[in-house]
Formats: C-alpha cells, sequence, structure tokens
C-alpha cells in the first residue's frame, strides 16, 4: 500500500472533457488522459482493501491494489505487466467499460470510489507511448491450427493467447476490417480505430492471419445486419482444416419495434447508422443516413442508443430525442443496499450532456406517415409498471416530430444460420449452449468447436468478451495439447 492515508487525504479526480461546443465539430476522443501526478495521487487512494471487491467486480480479475500501488510509485513498466496479466486490451476497456470494479471500489461505501479506469487508461497509454507494448511472439510451435469465427474482442482475446501458445490460429472476419463492433459500432469519438489497428498489428505480428470479407457457414444474413463478405467458407472446410473451430461473432441481430408504421422509410435498427458513420470517417465513403437538420428519436436507453445521440449530434440534427420503456431510475443508488454489486442508478453519458432530451416509461404506439412512404412523426404513450408488468397510462397519448427513428433496443441472438451451419445446439435465447464451469467449458454441442463471447452469453460488455475470449482460449489448448498453462 503506497499512501495508507492516500483515501482521507486526495479527493477523486476525474478525466478532463473537451468542451462540449468544441468536440461537437469532430469525431475524434475527447477525454484526456491523467498526467503523470494526477496518476499517482489517484493511485494513492486505493485502500488496498484486506477483500479487494473491485478485483472481484472486474470481469477479468485484473489484479487493481497492485497496479495502483505500483502507478503510486510511479512503477509504470511493471504496472501495465500486472495489468496486461489479466487484460490482453486495457486499451479498450479503459475507454469504453462502464467500470463495474468502481461500483465494488470499498472507498465507494461513503466516499467516491477510486479511479479505477482512468488509472488503467493512463497506465496503457503510458505504455503505448514509452514502447513497452510489443509483441510477444510463441517461442515454440505445436503445429496445431486454430480457427477462430469473428474478429470482435472474444475473438482477438482468444488469438492471441493461443498464437502465444504456440498454434497456428487464423481469425475469420466477414466484414473488409478487424475489430468487430470495435471497429464498426462504437463511435470513433469513444474509441480512435487507431486504438484498435495498433493491437490488429500487435497480434499480426505474434503470428495471427487474418481473413476479412469472407462469411462462414451460411450466406444467408439478414439485411439488417451489415456484411461486405465476398468469399464464404464452409462450416465443413474449415472443421476438415484445423484442428479446432472457435465461434466469437456478436450478437447481431437487433431487437424490432413491430407497431404500425415500422415499414416507413426513416426507421432503421441503431448499427445501420452507426456502422456506415465509422466507414464514413475511415474511408471518406459518406453514410447514406445524414440526420442534419431533422428531428432525431432514439428508441432505447442503453449505450447503443446513446452512441446513436453522440453521431446524430454531430451530424447537426435539429433535435434529438430518447425514450426509455422503462421508469426514470434514481439518480443516486442506495450503497447500503446494492454495494459492492452493479448499482441501479441513472447514467448521463458524455453524448447525453451534448444535448438530447430523455423520457423515461414511454412507449412507442405507432410511426406517422407523410403521405408518400416517409415517417413524419411518433406517437408515443405513458406507461407505468406494477409487479414488473407494463400498462399504458390512459389519455397519455402524444406525438413528436420524426424524420429519422433509430431503434436502439439491444441484440436478440446471433445469426442463427451460423450456429445451425455448424450443427451447433443453442439454448433457449437462441445462443450457442456452452458452460463456462468445469470439464468441457466453452466447448459445443459439436466435436472440437468452442463458443465464446456474444455469441454464447448474449449481448454484454467489451470486457466480458474478453473475459470468455481467454478463458475459451485455455479450453481450446487444452483441448489440443492435453494441459495449458495459458491463465484462465
Amino acid at each position: 500500500m503506497g499512501k495508507p492515508t492516500g483515501f482521507m487525504e486526495f479527493e477523486r479526480l476525474s478525466e478532463a472533457y473537451e468542451p462540449v461546443e468544441r468536440r461537437l465539430k469532430h469525431y475524434k476522443e475527447f477525454v484526456h488522459t491523467l498526467n503523470d501526478d494526477d496518476a499517482r495521487t489517484q493511485g494513492a487512494r486505493c485502500m488496498d482493501c484486506g477483500i479487494p471487491f473491485c478485483t472481484n467486480g472486474c470481469p477479468v480479475n485484473n489484479i487493481i491494489p497492485d497496479w495502483n500501488d505500483l502507478v503510486y510509485r510511479g512503477n509504470w513498466k511493471q504496472a501495465l505487466d500486472v495489468l496486461h496479466s489479466t487484460n490482453n486490451f486495457p486499451d479498450f476497456t479503459g475507454r469504453i467499460c462502464p467500470a463495474p470494479c468502481e461500483a465494488a471500489c470499498t472507498l465507494g461505501i461513503n466516499a467516491a470510489p477510486v479511479g479505477i479506469k482512468s488509472i488503467e487508461h493512463f497506465i496503457i497509454d503510458k505504455g503505448w507511448e514509452m514502447g513497452w507494448v510489443v509483441p510477444q511472439p510463441a517461442k515454440t510451435r505445436t503445429g496445431k491450427k486454430v480457427a477462430i469465427v469473428g474478429s470482435g474482442p472474444a475473438g482477438l482475446a482468444a488469438a492471441q493467447q493461443l498464437a502465444r501458445a504456440g498454434h497456428e490460429v487464423t481469425v475469420f472476419e466477414k466484414n473488409d476490417r478487424i475489430g468487430g463492433l470495435l471497429a464498426y459500432g462504437i463511435p470513433d469519438f469513444k474509441l480512435n480505430k487507431s486504438v484498435v489497428d495498433r493491437r490488429v498489428a500487435q497480434i499480426e505480428a505474434e503470428g495471427v492471419r487474418f481473413r476479412t470479407r469472407v462469411i462462414v457457414g451460411s450466406r444467408d444474413v439478414p439485411a439488417c445486419i451489415i456484411n461486405d463478405a465476398g468469399e464464404y467458407v464452409s462450416a465443413d472446410q474449415l472443421n476438415k482444416d484445423f484442428d479446432a473451430v472457435l465461434l466469437a461473432a456478436g450478437s447481431e441481430v437487433p431487437r424490432d419495434l413491430p407497431v404500425p408504421g415500422r415499414e416507413l422509410k426513416g426507421i432503421y435498427a441503431a448499427l445501420e447508422f452507426l456502422i456506415p458513420q465509422n466507414k464514413e470517417i475511415q474511408q471518406g465513403k459518406a453514410n447514406p443516413i445524414n440526420v442534419k437538420g431533422k428531428h432525431v428519436i432514439v428508441i432505447g436507453g442503453g449505450d447503443t442508443g446513446s452512441d446513436c445521440v453522440g453521431t446524430s449530434n454531430r451530424h447537426g440534427a435539429a433535435s434529438v430525442t430518447q425514450f426509455e420503456v422503462m421508469p426514470m431510475p434514481p439518480a443516486h443508488e442506495n450503497v447500503a443496499l446494492t454495494w459492492p454489486y452493479w448499482p441501479y442508478k441513472l447514467r448521463t453519458s458524455s453524448s447525453h450532456d451534448e444535448g438530447c432530451a430523455r423520457d423515461f416509461a414511454v412507449a412507442t404506439k405507432r410511426f406517422i406517415d407523410d403521405g408518400k412512404g416517409n415517417v413524419k412523426a411518433l406517437q408515443a404513450v405513458r406507461v407505468e409498471w406494477k409487479d414488473g408488468r407494463m400498462s399504458e397510462v390512459a389519455g397519455s397519448e402524444f406525438d413528436l416530430p420524426c424524420d429519422n427513428a433509430f431503434l436502439a433496443m439491444g441484440f436478440t441472438n446471433p445469426v442463427g444460420t451460423l450456429l445451425e451451419a455448424f450443427g451447433v445446439a443453442k439454448d433457449e435465447r437462441g445462443n450457442a449452449r456452452a458452460t463456462t464451469d468445469g470439464e468441457g467449458c466453452y466447448a459445443t454441442s459439436v466435436a472440437k468447436v468452442f463458443a465464446a463471447g456474444d455469441v454464447r452469453r448474449g449481448q454484454s460488455l467489451v470486457v466480458w468478451a474478453i473475459r470468455e475470449g481467454r478463458q475459451a482460449a485455455r479450453e481450446v489448448d487444452a483441448f489440443l495439447m492435453g494441459s495449458s498453462t495459458l491463465p484462465r
């Protein structure tokens, strides 16, 4: 413990944001990493608890007290080594993770929790700045070949772990860029794609082969899912060519809103707006959806909805309104009831701060036609919840102008045809059925086929995908070699 009284002496210091009026003019990251002195001070706030609940609250079980202490002492390189021992990609999580570790921080019981995420962000940025993040190719090769379907955080984490174990790894991606939703989905102002690209370059230098624009298992992909593939590889061919296959595709099928008027022009699944925006920034190819001067309604109150809000504001929308069908959460959690678990409370993102009217306990009744097949308004109704059941409030209907609506209500399951092509059994939600503990975990119902990440657990966080990718890699390694020295 670097400074036993640090938690009593120092206040929490959050990372600085670029002012709203400036950041709305570009799509670059606008969060400023802590400087050396501030990082030391924030590390000093860690209490080095007897039971580090923060570590248990973190899905990858980061050894947080250790690297907080090392940061306080200025041992940046050692802090980076400890951070990397549990997390392949702290440059992703240090930017976009909601930080359940901070909700579990013991200091948070009666004060502001330690700024764990900001310290993590500092450590990894310092590592890249100093040239400490380098390829770590395996010293020996096993001769075993592994195919990974999907290049999101689960697929990338598994690929890196398996390559370092000496296996020959090939990652198949249906789109034209590696990274899954890290590359196409999360806006650049939250995660600059150069951050993803440098990790991809590191993994490639470690021996992983990437094949983009390749659809695996089935050509049948729903129209609402972006698909750049020009090449097809069957499940049978993958099983024939590789010693093991890991399915690490995302949960990509968006939840729809089957109300009258849904077929009108101007209504889109969220990623139909966000992915082309990523491509516009990266490739100069104009987003076919432009909401400049338009009235935008975002339906869904989660991260994807927030991303639609921030992107719409950068387009110059006339107005942005976000609906959530659930009641408005309390502004502050009841710590005595929720700690050390993830609390139910109102969460306001940086995109909301940029301009957004938010409304809760609202359900969409129908979309209204302008007479030419375009949406011109949305009719909604107030709802109330009792005993977990929703009912409409009589006489509460209201209309709002709506030129574009973005459906951001989450994702239901992975593309079913992928799992069907491999013959993998599904759970009741349409995900690949596989356990996470005990003998044979992460293995599907099909011999030598494994599943990890959103394709197995459903829509979730990047940090959970990294955890599952790492753990699945260990199971694949053990399957191929009889045992594994990879960390779980």
